[in-house]
């Protein structure tokens, strides 16, 4: 993406119960006050800067076990 552009990374999983779902960066934090996570569970990052490049992780949990999927960001 470019810098200073918004970006939309999508995460859905299904079960019953509904699994909690949540999001995080590998080797570092999602940026402060310029994220933002809908309740599809869609992560927006805006105004993106070149450190918010890297691989970021979404995590689904519920009593049967836990499950992630991983998407790099480029800027």
């Amino acid at each position: 993406v470019a810098a200073g552009s918004t970006v939309e990374l999508g995460c859905s999983a299904q079960g019953d119960p509904a699994p909690r779902m949540q999001w995080h960066k590998e080797r570092g934090d999602l940026p402060w006050g310029r994220h933002e996570v809908d309740q599809e569970n869609t992560l927006r990052l805006y105004a993106v800067t070149l450190t918010d490049a890297g691989t970021y992780v979404c995590t689904a949990q519920s009593q049967l076990g836990t499950a992630a999927a991983t998407a790099r960001l480029r800027v």
